[in-house]
């Protein structure tokens, strides 16, 4: 039977890849980093202590101190195309639309701010993509990372009436692409120093310490990471000492531990004098690596008597990187292309 004459034109049939990472300000300013601060530390997912009680702290005490601390931090990594973490995941995402070619269509998220989760799958949806994977790029799983992404591509699709088939990228923490490509870009990264550090600090983002006794996963796949990573290095690198470290306390709760930002200063003062420091547990450069760790960690290694202090860069849209990438997403859209 054709189809009538006034039947409104539908795109289908295509296949979408959407990237989406953790978030960022729209504007290195106070008040950009004000809005982004709310939605992300409102996340109940990112901070897990009654609304009631929390709400009036975040609004009363938080959002009218810590704004313009963090707009500066972000002025000192903000670059010509912006937020870094966008602007390299805006690259990852082209990259990969360059490897996979037509047969399918990339695009890229944020978690909080912009673009939004929920407005790029309906761009994906509006454009024909029947079939989507969404792909949070976190390799190590937690609720307040991985499951909170999820959380709200979910309730993107509550508000569709026609759904896109839907997959999710699982962890890969322990996956020998991700630890391959991990390798690669350390060891290519360290052999380039000047000097060969005594100490290689793997640091990774810290969550309370209470997340992990509730059952969330997240320290031991960054132990196994970090476990996995060093055995991958110990024959390059037989004299390399290489610790596990987490950083981005907040708060007074008690997080993850040795953090990072004590043990640098506890390295320099016992006599470590050459150390580099690498994030596995972010697929790109941000505030978290690009001025915490490359600054101020620099500047409290230095300080208490270090001397050669090296920031390793994430794997970002590196060939390791874009590598690794492209193998986990081809495997996980087994069937569809």
């Amino acid at each position: 039977m054709p189809r009538p004459v006034d039947h409104p034109a539908t795109k289908t049939g295509r296949v979408g890849v959407l990237l989406a990472n953790l978030g960022t300000p729209d504007a290195a300013e106070t008040g950009a980093v004000r809005r982004y601060l709310k939605q992300f530390l409102s996340d109940r997912r990112v901070v897990e202590i009654t609304p009631l009680v929390w709400q009036p702290i975040l609004r009363g005490i938080i959002l009218n101190t810590r704004p313009a601390k963090s707009a500066h931090a972000y002025k000192q990594v903000w670059g010509a195309d912006g937020s870094p973490l966008a602007a390299i995941t805006a690259r990852q995402a082209k990259a990969l639309q360059e490897r996979l070619g037509s047969a399918v269509q990339v695009d890229w998220a944020m978690r909080y701010g912009n673009p939004s989760i929920g407005s790029r799958l309906a761009a994906m949806k509006d454009s024909g993509c029947d079939r989507i994977l969404f792909a949070p790029l976190y390799p190590q799983y937690s609720g307040a990372t991985t499951a909170t992404a999820v959380d709200a591509l979910g309730a993107a699709l509550a508000s569709m009436r026609w759904q896109p088939a839907i997959r999710t990228l699982p962890p890969y923490h322990d996956d020998a692409a991700y630890i391959g490509a991990l390798a690669e870009d350390v060891r290519r990264q360290l052999s380039a120093l000047p000097h060969m550090p005594e100490v290689l600090l793997l640091s990774f983002h810290g969550m309370p310490e209470r997340t992990l006794h509730l059952g969330d996963p997240y320290h031991c796949h960054c132990r196994k990471t970090a476990r996995l990573l060093a055995a991958a290095l110990a024959d390059d690198f037989p004299d390399l000492r290489i610790d596990t470290t987490f950083q981005s306390r907040f708060g007074r709760a008690k997080w993850l531990e040795p953090a990072t930002d004590t043990v640098l200063e506890h390295e320099a003062r016992t006599g470590t004098r050459r150390l580099a420091i690498a994030a596995p547990g972010f697929s790109a450069d941000c505030l978290e690596t690009l001025e915490e760790l490359a600054i101020r960690g620099r500047e409290s290694f230095v300080d208490n008597g270090g001397e050669d202090y090296a920031t390793l860069s994430c794997l970002n849209d590196s060939t390791a990187g874009m590598t690794m990438l492209e193998t986990l997403i081809k495997r996980e859209l087994g069937g569809w292309i």
